[in-house]
């Protein structure tokens, strides 16, 4: 059997221009990068740009190590659209080289569902991630410089908000110290390193609407505190403009393909569990204009990716989804049923209904709590059994919603028809989508809400510095902000060993923040680290490359 890479690498591209026309995007709105790559320049957007296409959103059940396919889900059905002679593009997250190296492997689909050039998607691609970086560690550099020159703004370094970043897993950079060595070399502190796409810039740049709403947001950051507690923000230290010049190009949304030839957007790649998990609304807006049917996804589970598609992403760029997909996996199901990995090519519909709930609850919020109409995708594997295939169907009947076979893995647009048929069919439906909470609540009321309504806990415990945190805020104006809580993937809870569907459980918020460029309240819960770690066994020992400049064990 082919790896996904070598499956991606025995496909002939189409040439990039070949692409735009398809997706009638206009030639000099194209900035090629090489043969297969190119940028859209947002002169293609304006204030009177009509968004014609239906927004669909691709979401799942809380993932395990059994994996759900959604990215290749997502490229599937566009592809079975397409295969239906409708008119549709894919809008994607770029993925991290954190978890490309990692446990986690790509992010560009996987068998014949794929976006290419795949090797330059999951590695360098267009520079984004570089230069969001770079825009970061400049804010810093211009912080710390800042107060090295004289401080003239009353920063107090105990109370710098900021951190460096770096787009890989690298648990060494958690927590340092710098600035050490006398007095050159700078002012000495304890300092921290985030990921690259948990850094606000990845957010602003993924909400902003313009170069201009760009520039505003990023002079919005809020870096740290004075001696008087007051904020300071990134246009306190005129760092905005620089700052926008090295991310002028990485707004503008990143064009390739498909296996199939279907045009797609791939742009901006914030983390699901401790960032708000979605694309560009940029490049959805794009792929809203020149299609009538935009494909996208948010990361990991509903009660992350898709929550905060819906509560945040929607609420800022006033979009309106038309139907929601929950890709699921009778492995995975089987798995949030107790069964254990080893186990999971056996039939066992004990540990498939007991596992369900995860499902259903992420059913339930999609068609209940947002009022959106929903399909169950199912990413079928050779060892599903026919029994544990009916059971599914059955259980999604009994709460209105069909589960449809999926195996674009193995076929393609093909394998997503009958997926695709259905999307169609509920987009035509109208609907009364809602948010799960109103801006005009509190702090403490939002988070209890998504708590409650989404998560199904019974509640919030606040830490006393969050409290104390959660009253500055309010103080300072935020209070009308959307949250952005950064838990486990793996639970509806905070406690990632919760598996299926629990209850009776309340979230602990031990850090509440603000990111005021990005526009909303960031609450951490649980153990949630903003720099993850490598694993025992990473994926990079197994990446190689040869004399030719192929690339192997990618994904």
């Amino acid at each position: 059997m082919k790896t996904d890479i070598e499956i991606a690498q025995s496909v002939k591209m189409q040439d990039i221009t070949e692409i735009a026309k398809c997706a009638n995007i206009p030639e000099d709105a194209i900035e090629q990068y090489g043969r297969y790559k190119a940028k859209v320049s947002l002169s293609v957007l304006s204030e009177e740009t009509k968004t014609k296409g239906k927004l669909v959103l691709v979401t799942a059940i809380n993932p395990t190590p059994a994996g759900e396919g959604k990215t290749t889900t997502t490229i599937g059905l566009t592809d079975g659209l397409r295969r239906l002679g409708k008119n549709a593009m894919v809008a994607l997250r770029e993925p991290s080289l954190g978890p490309v190296f990692g446990v986690k492997g790509g992010a560009a689909g996987g068998g014949w569902a794929q976006v290419v050039p795949m090797e330059d998607i999951n590695l360098h691609f267009t520079g984004d991630f570089h230069a969001i970086g770079a825009a970061n560690n400049l804010l810093a550099a211009m912080l710390d410089n800042h107060i090295y020159q004289g401080n003239a703004l009353g920063i107090d370094p105990r109370r710098i908000t900021w951190h460096r970043c770096v787009d890989m897993n690298d648990r060494q950079l958690r927590f340092v110290t710098d600035g050490l060595g006398g007095r050159v070399n700078g002012v000495p502190r304890e300092d921290s390193y985030d990921i690259t796409v948990a850094s606000e810039i990845m957010a602003v740049l993924c909400l902003s609407s313009s170069i201009t709403d760009l520039k505003k947001r990023l002079a919005s950051i809020i870096v740290g505190y004075t001696y008087d507690e007051k904020p300071v923000t990134a246009g306190d230290l005129h760092a905005e403009g620089a700052m926008t010049a090295l991310l002028k190009d990485a707004i503008k949304p990143n064009l390739v393909q498909t296996l199939e030839g279907t045009p797609a957007f791939v742009h901006g790649g914030p983390f699901a569990n401790i960032a708000h998990g979605c694309n560009s609304v940029i490049a959805t807006k794009m792929a809203m204009h020149f299609a009538d049917y935009a494909i996208t996804e948010a990361g990991f589970g509903a009660d992350l990716g898709a929550e905060k598609f819906l509560d945040i992403k929607c609420r800022c760029a006033d979009l309106k989804p038309s139907a929601v997909v929950v890709v699921a996996t009778i492995r995975a199901l089987k798995m949030h049923g107790g069964l254990p990995k080893t186990e999971l090519a056996n039939e066992d519909l004990v540990a498939l209904k007991n596992g369900l709930p995860n499902l259903l609850r992420h059913v339930s919020n999609m068609q209940n709590v947002y009022q959106l109409p929903t399909v169950v995708a199912v990413n079928r594997f050779p060892t599903d059994t026919d029994a544990e295939v009916a059971l599914l169907i059955e259980e999604c009947a009994k709460v209105g919603v069909k589960a449809i076979l999926s195996d674009v893995w193995a076929k393609g647009g093909e394998g997503g028809i009958a997926l695709a048929e259905e999307v169609i069919r509920l987009c035509e439906q109208d609907n009364d989508f809602a948010f799960s909470y109103e801006e005009s609540l509190s702090i403490e009321e939002k988070i209890d809400a998504i708590v409650r309504r989404v998560y199904g806990g019974d509640g919030v415990a606040f830490t006393k510095p969050a409290q104390k945190q959660v009253q500055e805020l309010t103080k300072l104006g935020f209070g009308n902000l959307p949250v952005c809580i950064a838990k486990t993937q793996y639970s509806f809870s905070d406690d990632a060993t919760k598996l299926g569907a629990p209850e009776g459980f309340t979230v602990t918020v031990r850090n509440v923040k603000v990111s005021a460029g990005a526009g909303f309240i960031v609450a951490l819960t649980g153990d949630i680290m903003t720099m993850p770690g490598l694993p025992k066994s990473p994926a990079a020992e197994r990446i190689d490359v040869d004399e030719n400049g192929v690339i192997s064990g990618l994904f």
